[in-house]
């Protein structure tokens, strides 16, 4: 915690940023100083997006940062109380209770009376936080005590109180971009060329596996770059960082995968494949494969999506319930737990019984229409309930199953040659297809 606030003599608050040591981590020593020099977030930080706005003209209410680690969300809380010359107070929720907070909340009061400055008051993992922590903090957001920056890489929706989320401005963070990244690779080599009086050089493919494996978390990124540099022998004056460098520096093998080639599409086409072929441990590997390389776990779990519907079906109804709960949570829960629960759903969906009958029938339907085959809807299905429906013949004679034994009665719903729902002999589809079989045995008597 920055403790600066709780100092007897608030009138003298020290906003400087303390002196770092030497070996300070190289991600703490390239924190920029100022808003120009802050990569990342374009969305809302480039010149006139709103939140730049709102720091420019120092009017700032509570705000919410979600997104992924390494994206910036502490660094820009440091520059936003720097930029507006505020008090600021970091805490962690892991590490916070209802005590500390409200002895924070009082000293803000206290510096706000005697130096007419809001504090900022930073919470990292806000929504570690119970209702009644998150609670203690809504009077003094009300009344403009203070302003709070909540940090979180849960949903806000999932993990933030209503009352909480509905006073704070929400601004989501994405993972650097590679441009970012570049950058902020060349700001540490630049850094470390200058403290340790040599030339740093990293080859091509070492940069572009340690872009790929940093997975847009500049935090990652740094470290391992950092680890990477100094353990590299100086020859002839240069430090040449490889592949192999890079890859003891992150202690992963590097597997080869092109997020934006070949490999991105040929890797999930193999485990959708295999899922689709019930292999269970090649599906678990093409999905290793994805998530050790850092692929979007939204865009895998939106393909289960897909195939629940197209490759099961009927076959096995709850699938398509196991892939959209699997979204649900990996949504809620990130890396590296959604793994597991990737695994879950692929190895469900792998040993379901597999139909793509309902695949078919919709394509079948929709090509007899771009045909020109285009059915009358029978007059005792049209709707019977505005004015002259009745006398136009429309929902005359309509019978209504529920009045009938097994809640079916014989009707004709659409010529009886149309057919485009053909169930497979697979799971539960079996049970559909011997129903219908029975309805048309029924149809013929």
């Amino acid at each position: 915690m920055n403790l600066s606030l709780f100092d007897t003599s608030v009138d003298n608050l020290d906003l400087t940023v303390p002196n770092l040591p030497i070996n300070a981590p190289l991600a703490a020593k390239l924190r920029p100083k100022k808003l120009d020099d802050f990569l990342g977030q374009e969305h809302f930080m480039s010149s006139g997006k709103m939140l730049r706005r709102m720091i420019e003209t120092k009017r700032l209410n509570s705000l919410l940062f979600y997104g992924p680690p390494g994206t910036g969300k502490t660094t820009l809380s440091r520059l936003i109380a720097t930029e507006i010359s505020a008090p600021f107070v970091e805490i962690n929720a892991t590490e916070s209770n209802v005590k500390e907070l409200r002895a924070v909340l009082e000293r803000s009061r206290l510096s706000l009376r005697r130096t007419g400055r809001k504090s900022i008051l930073f919470i990292d993992e806000i929504h570690r936080f119970n209702r009644a922590q998150q609670d203690v903090l809504l009077p003094d957001i009300e009344n403009g005590f203070l302003i709070l920056i909540g940090a979180t890489t849960i949903n806000p929706s999932f993990s933030i109180n209503s009352p909480l989320l509905s006073r704070s401005n929400l601004f989501s963070f994405e993972v650097l971009s590679l441009g970012a990244q570049t950058q902020l690779i060349m700001r540490a080599i630049n850094l470390c060329k200058q403290e340790l009086a040599v030339d740093i050089v990293i080859n091509t493919d070492a940069q572009e596996y340690l872009l790929a494996r940093a997975n847009g978390d500049g935090r990652r990124l740094l470290n391992a770059l950092e680890l990477a540099i100094y353990s590299t022998a100086v020859n002839d004056g240069k430090i040449s960082l490889r592949l192999q460098d890079i890859e003891e520096a992150i202690q992963v093998k590097a597997a080869r995968y092109d997020r934006n080639g070949d490999d991105h599409y040929d890797v999930i086409s193999a485990f959708i494949k295999s899922i689709r072929g019930s292999d269970a441990n090649a599906a678990i590997y093409w999905l290793a494969r994805m998530l050790n390389a850092g692929e979007d776990i939204r865009f895998i779990s939106r393909r289960l999506i897909i195939l629940a519907s197209e490759d099961i079906g009927n076959a096995s109804p709850q699938a398509l319930s196991v892939a959209t709960s699997a979204a649900q949570a990996v949504e809620l829960i990130g890396m590296p737990e959604a793994r597991i629960i990737l695994a879950q759903a692929t190895t469900f969906l792998a040993t379901a019984p597999k139909s793509n009958a309902s695949y078919l029938a919709i394509d079948r339907a929709l090509s007899d229409i771009k045909n020109g085959v285009i059915h009358e809807v029978p007059k005792p299905l049209r709707d019977g309930h505005y004015k002259d429906a009745k006398s136009m013949g429309n929902s005359l004679g309509y019978l209504y199953p529920h009045d009938y034994p097994n809640h079916w009665v014989r009707q004709e719903y659409l010529p009886d040659e149309a057919k485009y729902y053909q169930p497979s002999n697979q799971g539960y589809e079996l049970r559909i297809k011997e129903k219908m079989k029975n309805n048309d045995k029924n149809n013929d008597s």
